[in-house]
């Protein structure tokens, strides 16, 4: 079994043994048949890159080549362009090298001429020092010669010769400015008055007087014994309330208001007709009147101020002086409406303006507001020219209207052509025929200066001078003046009045102390 095993193995092996040597050698066959097929391979690849590289080597050369020469056409075609630029350059500087040149040479004979001038004035210098010198001693020899003739030394007749060429020159420039003076004296005067004449013409206006009444027509004579009220109530209230006389006579249906204050008259008026409207005339009714009539009539006031300035052409104004513009409605001087005089004289000053090529607003401006100062409040004092003045300063005016303001009555100094036009054109609207009347405003004057002393008292609420003066009625506050301070109040007023006042006559001193109780029931 043994035998038999080891036999069969030992076969197997010399099987395996045949079995591994042919595929030894068949496989070393196929190996060396692939090495060979590589190496094939390997050489056609190598030989292809090498032609490959070959034609690349070619190539280059070429494109080598061909940028080599087209830098060279560059750098030829550069060479040559500097080369013409060089020769341009040298040709210009040759050029201007042959100009210096030339002025050199211009220069050098100059510089010879020069030297040979210099040589010439040299000598002329030297031979005119010798003349002058000469010259010198000759004039010191005739001036000895002179003055021993005239016996007078040099500075004496030096002296003398120049005093009496002054005198002659003084004299002769006196007599030419005194000529020019009077010749320009005549052309003024002419142009003077071609103006002013020019100016009224074209500025006539109507000749209005500022009366001190007003009259109120009534529907019927009974309702006068309404207005009197039950023993002269409801008119001495109304009196009170307004400060205005009302005089009821024997003229059929018409109440006279009578009364200094215009602006006063006009609310006494008005408030009158708006009570008889109503028909309720009695005290508690004619104070809410009154009070309403007074703030209408203040709202009235700044439209009138603004239909001033328009009509005038003027603007920018402060809502302050506009309101003094349209007061002066309210306001006369010496019989004359302020406000149509202030206009006047600034369509005056403005047509004086345009003939003598001066600002015409401006010369407008400074008329229509040249009497500001007589609406001023009354604790502004002094000269109503130099409180206009102020107002116009406070209102941010130019200073050439300021100052035309202040000194149209020549309290201050005129600084502008405009100040002397608005003088001028006060004088003549002033001055026309009928146009003011001294009486009024001296009369007005007399009523502000009794009312001014009793508003003096503490205490005082109102004063009102009525009765063309002759009754000064004194509103006091009752919870300051008791019944004994009101009786020598009275007297006070009256007795400062005799002091300080002309007046005819007597005046008659009422000091009024009501008090009110109010209560509402709700």
């Amino acid at each position: 079994m043994d035998g038999s095993l080891m036999m069969a193995i030992g076969i197997g092996i010399a099987v395996a043994a045949v079995f591994g040597a042919i595929a030894y050698f068949s496989a070393k066959k196929i190996g060396d048949k692939k090495i060979q097929e590589a190496e094939a391979r390997a050489k056609k690849v190598v030989d292809q890159a090498y032609e490959k590289s070959n034609k690349i080597k070619k190539e280059s050369k070429l494109e080598l080549k061909e940028e080599w020469r087209k830098k060279k056409q560059e750098f030829e075609s550069t060479y040559q362009n500097k080369k013409e630029e060089l020769k341009i350059k040298d040709t210009a500087v040759q050029t201007r090298e042959k100009g210096i040149d030339e002025k050199l040479d211009i220069i050098l004979k100059k510089e010879k001429n020069l030297h040979n001038f210099e040589q010439d004035l040299k000598r002329k210098e030297q031979s005119l020092e010798e003349k002058t010198k000469k010259t010198n001693a000759l004039f010191e020899e005739m001036t000895h010669k002179l003055e021993e003739i005239s016996g007078m030394s040099r500075e004496d007749a030096s002296k003398q010769i120049f005093e009496e060429l002054a005198n002659d020159v003084r004299k002769r420039s006196a007599q030419k400015l005194n000529q020019i003076r009077e010749d320009y004296k005549v052309k003024a005067r002419k142009e003077a008055v071609n103006i002013v004449v020019s100016a009224i013409q074209r500025s006539a206006s109507d000749i209005a007087i500022d009366n001190t009444v007003s009259i109120v027509n009534l529907e019927s004579d009974d309702m006068k014994g309404r207005i009197i009220g039950r023993e002269g109530r409801n008119i001495r209230a109304f009196e009170a309330a307004t400060g205005i006389d009302l005089i009821i006579d024997d003229t059929p249906e018409a109440v006279i208001i009578s009364g200094y204050d215009p602006f006063r008259r006009e609310v006494a008026k008005r408030s009158l007709e708006t009570l008889m409207l109503d028909g309720r005339i009695h005290p508690a009714r004619r104070e809410e009147i009154v009070n309403k009539t007074e703030k209408e009539l203040e709202e009235e006031i700044v439209e009138v101020g603004q239909k001033a300035l328009l009509d005038l052409g003027l603007s920018n104004m402060k809502a302050g002086l506009v309101y003094y513009v349209g007061k002066m409605k309210y306001r006369s001087s010496y019989g004359q409406n302020l406000l149509n005089h202030s206009i006047e004289v600034a369509n005056i000053c403005g047509i004086m303006a345009a003939q003598l090529d001066l600002d015409i607003n401006t010369a407008k401006r400074a008329a229509l507001l040249h009497d500001i100062g007589k609406c001023a409040p009354k604790e502004m004092e002094g000269p109503h020219a130099l409180v206009g003045m102020e107002l116009a300063i406070k209102y941010k005016e130019k200073p050439i209207i300021t100052n035309a303001i202040g000194a149209h009555h020549e309290d201050i100094e005129m600084e502008s052509p405009i100040a002397v036009l608005v003088q001028a054109a006060d004088s003549i609207s002033g001055a026309r025929p009928g146009a003011r009347r001294e009486s009024l405003e001296n009369y007005i004057k007399r009523l502000e200066k009794l009312e001014s002393i009793a508003n003096q008292w503490d205490g005082v609420i109102k004063t009102y001078a009525i009765q063309a003066g002759r009754d000064l009625r004194v509103i006091v506050e009752p919870t300051i003046v008791n019944d004994a301070t009101a009786d020598e109040m009275a007297d006070n007023i009256a007795s400062r009045i005799q002091e300080d006042m002309e007046y005819p006559g007597q005046i008659q001193v009422t000091v009024i102390r009501e008090k009110r109780a109010v209560a509402l029931a709700k």
